[in-house]
């Protein structure tokens, strides 16, 4: 079984708005329900966990049932930082899963993950026991000696920009979680399930990654996804 855990616990204190940005409507549909409706249609995906901002559950099954979101399962209480989420969502999926079931871990707002991306994801966690969405990196990376200098750089063809989705066997990703708390190795500022997997010495495998993947961090990268949104429109009318 293949399970997609998305992740939408943030407040989104960036966007300076009302409400989390999870929930803010893009055409007449919450972010969230964009990238749901991404797994939804997805056929490798069987069901799916949202790990959600206290006090939303009910409005986010409201509009997952409006939205024909059949295989949300469950959905539960995020944590304090984006580490207690995943884990959190992990944890709830003990006696649900087994050791060979993969988990696709993804950010609720990033909402146009495509079928490709996921495919080869989940193809490559089958294959490895984890992949990672990942693409090259095309800036130049300089490391400062300080505040206004440097004499060091990284060779751009040795990094790759890592995102969501990620997939992980069950197992090996249960266990890693009860590992990283209980040592307190990989859990701490802006650390994520890749980020803890390579503090614990796991090897992680590339799978391929899109550049329209975008994370709606601020009010410009929504504007983005609404142009986005608009010409995809305008190629189907076409």
């Amino acid at each position: 079984m293949n399970i997609a855990v998305i992740i939408a616990g943030g407040v989104g204190a960036r966007m300076n708005l009302d409400i989390p940005k999870q929930f803010i409507s893009v055409n007449d549909k919450p972010v969230i329900i964009h990238t749901l409706s991404a797994f939804q249609k997805h056929p490798s995906v069987d069901a799916i966990e949202v790990v959600c901002l206290e006090g939303w559950h009910e409005t986010l099954k409201a509009y997952a049932k409006q939205s024909g979101i059949t295989k949300l399962q469950w959905v539960i209480t995020g944590g304090a930082s984006a580490q207690e989420s995943i884990r959190n969502g992990v944890f709830n999926l003990e006696g649900k899963c087994e050791p060979d079931d993969i988990i696709i871990i993804h950010d609720g707002i990033r909402p146009l993950v495509d079928d490709a991306v996921l495919s080869d994801v989940i193809v490559k966690c089958q294959q490895y026991g984890n992949a990672v969405t990942s693409l090259p990196y095309n800036e130049q990376i300089f490391i400062a000696d300080d505040d206004i200098s440097t004499t060091k750089y990284i060779p751009r063809e040795t990094i790759r920009r890592v995102s969501t989705p990620q997939a992980y066997k069950f197992s090996l990703i249960d266990e890693k979680y009860h590992e990283a708390f209980e040592q307190g190795i990989g859990i701490s500022g802006s650390s994520y399930a890749n980020t803890m997997m390579a503090d614990l010495g796991v090897r992680l495998y590339f799978a391929a990654g899109s550049d329209k993947n975008i994370k709606l961090t601020t009010k410009d990268d929504l504007e983005m996804f609404r142009a986005y949104l608009m010409r995809r429109k305008e190629n189907y009318d076409a």
